[in-house]
């Protein structure tokens, strides 16, 4: 039981860390233009 003092906080934690990296990825501009990463593998350069 005193296990769950610890793995708690310690889940949250790692789930703000999570939301903030999603965040900062998504105003970043990392998922802007994802069509186009798909089609880049199908043309020949």
């Amino acid at each position: 039981m005193d296990i769950l003092y610890v793995l708690v906080p310690l889940s949250v934690v790692l789930v703000l860390l999570v939301l903030i990296g999603l965040g900062w990825a998504i105003h970043s501009g990392q998922f802007e233009a994802i069509e186009q990463e798909g089609e880049r593998i199908l043309r020949d350069d």
